[in-house]
């Protein structure tokens, strides 16, 4: 039987030897040096640095259900060097810039995984790369292009492997080539964040939990029980910015679902290999990403449906039934050996994603509001580095994080609905049918369906 939601995979299996008691909510009006809105990895790493940095500071984070209940409990465990926007950010600021910016973004996996060994968190890491797969003559095309421009970016380390090799390392069927990098690693996202929570309360960083905020202005955060006044008040709430007054136009709640594998006996793993942990990928339009557990299970996930109207988000990180087959179909295409293995979990979550699919850092000195996210799944590292770029701008401290091109960007405002729901439902049919296309046909091309969702939807 399959548990569909219970919030996550990660949250269904916390052991309680973990587990804490609920953080209390906000009791009444209060004051801080920084308000932080948001309990996820944004706000916590924020709060995290602020207060390692400036001990005397006082930092207050209001979390509306518990601390990852969100994307960060939630996601496939990728901690990688991936940041949405760099190619945007290059044709605006130049290449060096966007190099600078890549560069960041490779420290960032080892920065995460020296935090987590230092403040003794235990999150499943190992450090085995990211492995990206075609399985398509047309993939194989972009794989191809994909590699030459992480090259020009900076990625010397980075390796193009044939079909042999690939199937050497992870054996997926119709692999007909891949790419790896070593900056990747493997995680259990939920316990990194409960990790960096507890390293946050250490460190004297006050959390409430069950505590909304209903409406950010310059120096408050209100919520239901009272208002915390603070000279800067930083929203780090990526998929759940649409709730609050005033922000439903700005990140559209993208979704994304997931299944799990009951645990893999050992003489399955002996023939998928996938001996160095790699978090796998691929080259579809409608991509896909995964990972193999710490438990020896393969947690898999993809768009499934991809937005609710009006930006609503989920309950409790309930999927379709239609999502869990999907998802179920596109695990055994990959892998024909697991075909009728057991599901034991399904979950969905949201990501932020910007009108023009770049992340972004932003602060204003004039009215203390400040904010981090649109990371468009790529969160998991991108959310240190934005963090370490807001510590420096409260502080005030000009430092090349600060100068990085993706601070202080600016985009417009997604389109209102229903304009907003018929754009998303039509952009990924068009990607599923691409796809479709693209297997069917074995064109070595990307079809000109996909290249003109891409300029609708503003990703290229």
């Amino acid at each position: 039987m399959t548990i569909n939601g219970g919030i996550s995979f990660w949250h269904a299996t916390d052991e309680p030897a973990t587990s804490r008691p609920p953080r209390a909510p906000l009791t009444g009006d209060a004051t801080a040096d920084v308000v932080i809105v948001g309990g996820g990895y944004t706000g916590l790493w924020t709060a995290y640095y602020l207060k390692t940095a400036a001990p005397d500071l006082r930092v207050t984070v209001l979390e509306q259900k518990s601390c990852g209940y969100g994307a960060s409990g939630r996601n496939g465990g990728w901690l990688y060097n991936g940041i949405a926007g760099r190619d945007r950010y290059a044709a605006r600021h130049g290449h060096q810039a966007a190099l600078r910016l890549q560069h960041a973004m490779n420290d960032t996996v080892t920065e995460v995984i020296g935090i987590a060994a230092k403040e003794g968190i235990d999150a499943d890491i190992h450090h085995g790369g990211v492995l990206e797969v075609a399985r398509t003559p047309a993939q194989l095309t972009r794989l191809k292009a994909f590699h030459d421009a992480e090259l020009a970016f900076g990625e010397t380390e980075r390796e193009l492997y044939d079909a042999t090799d690939t199937h050497a390392r992870i054996d997926i069927a119709d692999a007909v080539g891949s790419t790896w990098t070593p900056h990747g690693a493997r995680i259990h996202p939920l316990k990194l964040l409960k990790g960096l929570a507890a390293a946050c309360e250490r460190l004297g960083v006050v959390i409430h939990e069950s505590t909304p905020v209903t409406e950010i202005s310059p120096r408050r955060a209100r919520t239901p029980y009272g208002t915390v006044r603070a000279p800067y008040v930083l929203r780090c709430t990526e998929g759940f910015t649409a709730a609050l007054k005033g922000q439903k136009r700005s990140w559209l709640p993208m979704n994304s679902s997931m299944i799990a594998t009951a645990p893999l006996p050992p003489e399955v793993w002996s023939q998928l290999g996938w001996a160095g942990s790699e978090t796998l990928g691929d080259m579809a339009h409608a991509y896909m990403y995964a990972q193999r557990t710490a438990d020896d299970r393969i947690a898999i996930g993809g768009r499934g449906v991809p937005y609710r109207f009006g930006s609503r988000t989920d309950n409790d990180g309930r999927t379709q039934p239609a999502t869990i087959a999907a998802l179920t179909h596109l695990l055994e295409g990959f892998f024909p050996i697991l075909t009728g293995v057991e599901i034991t979990h399904a979950w969905s979550g949201v990501l932020g994603v910007p009108r023009d699919w770049c992340a972004t850092v932003t602060l204003d000195a004039t009215t203390g509001l400040g904010c981090a996210g649109g990371y468009v799944g790529s969160g998991v590292a991108t959310s240190n580095l934005a963090a370490r770029t807001l510590r420096d701008l409260v502080l005030g401290d000009p430092t090349d994080l600060t100068t990085l091109p993706w601070v202080n960007h600016r985009v417009r405002r997604w389109e209102p609905e229903p304009f907003r729901w018929l754009g998303v439902q039509a952009l990924y049919a068009a990607y599923r049918e691409a796809d479709r296309r693209e297997s069917t046909t074995h064109t070595p091309t990307t079809t000109p369906l996909a290249r003109l969702a891409d300029r609708v939807s503003g990703r290229h």
